[in-house]
C-alpha cells in the first residue's frame, strides 16, 4: 500500500511485525551490526533487543505505506540508519541516498549498506550543502527521524524533494503548528499528520507528511546554521 492523497492510514503493526518475522534473519543481521558498532560509535541509546525491534524497527516501518513502488528516497541525518535501513530490509524496491554529516556514522552506514546488500549510497555531508548541488529537487521523497524540530527539518529536507514528491518526518509528538509556515514557504501544499501507538505500550509517535507542489525558493536552505538558530 502506498500514499494516496488525502488518505493516510494508521500503521498496521500486526502486519509490520509479521513483515519483520518473515525477514527475521535480515533484521537480526542489522541488529548485530548495530550492537557491534554502537559499542565503538555510540549510535543509539536504545540497544536492548526488544526495544530496538519496537522503538527502531517497528517505528521505522510505520511509514512504509507512504513510499510508492520504486521510489528514490533521501534520508537526512541518517545516523544509525532509521528509518532507511528497516525500510530497505522490508522493501527491496526502494532506493535510498543516506545523508549524514558525522564521519563515524557514515562509516557505520557504509558498512551496513555493504554487508546487508542494500540498494543505497551514503553521502557524507550536510543537507543544506547538498541542496546547492544537482541533488536539489531530485528525490521522490525525503525523510528524517529524530533530527530537528519540524520547521528546521523542513528547511533541510524540502529543497531536496522534487515537485510532486513527499516530505516525511518521523516525530515523537505533534509539531504541525510550528512546521506549517515553513512547509508552505518551502513549496509544500497539502499536509497530513498521523499519530500512532507503538506495540507493547512503548510510546506515541507521529508521522508528518507534506506534498511538494512548488519549487523551493532559491534562497533556501539559508545555511550557516540559520535553519536551527532562526527557524522559519
Amino acid at each position: 500500500m502506498c500514499y494516496n492523497e488525502g488518505m493516510v492510514a494508521i500503521p498496521d503493526f500486526s502486519a509490520i511485525e509479521a513483515c519483520i518475522r518473515e525477514r527475521r534473519g535480515r533484521f537480526d543481521a542489522f541488529y548485530a551490526l548495530l550492537k557491534e558498532y554502537n559499542a565503538r560509535f555510540n549510535l543509539t541509546s536504545i540497544i536492548e533487543e526488544e526495544e530496538v525491534y519496537v522503538k527502531h524497527f517497528c517505528d521505522s516501518l510505520a511509514g512504509m505505506q507512504l513510499f510508492a513502488q520504486g521510489m528514490h528516497v533521501a534520508e537526512v541525518g541518517s545516523g544509525a540508519g532509521f528509518p532507511s535501513i528497516p525500510l530497505m530490509l522490508a522493501r527491496e524496491d526502494l532506493r535510498f541516498t543516506l545523508i549524514e554529516s558525522t564521519n563515524k556514522k557514515c562509516t557505520f552506514l557504509e558498512t551496513a549498506v555493504r554487508e546487508l546488500g542494500l540498494n543505497a549510497s551514503v553521502v557524507c555531508g550536510r543537507a543544506e550543502d547538498i541542496a546547492r548541488t544537482p541533488a536539489r529537487e531530485h528525490f521522490d521523497a525525503v525523510c528524517a527521524r529524530a533530527v530537528a524540530r519540524l520547521d528546521t527539518l523542513a528547511e533541510y529536507c524540502m529543497p531536496l524533494v522534487k515537485r510532486g514528491g513527499l516530505f516525511v518526518a518521523y516525530k515523537g509528538a505533534s509539531e504541525q503548528e510550528i512546521g506549517m509556515r515553513a512547509v508552505q514557504l518551502l513549496g509544500g501544499g497539502e499536509t497530513e499528520e498521523i499519530a500512532y501507538e507503538l506495540p507493547r505500550t512503548m510510546g506515541t509517535r507521529t508521522l508528518f507528511v507534506a506534498k511538494k507542489v512548488r519549487p523551493t525558493p532559491p534562497k533556501y536552505p539559508r545555511g550557516h546554521g540559520a535553519e536551527r538558530k532562526a527557524p522559519l
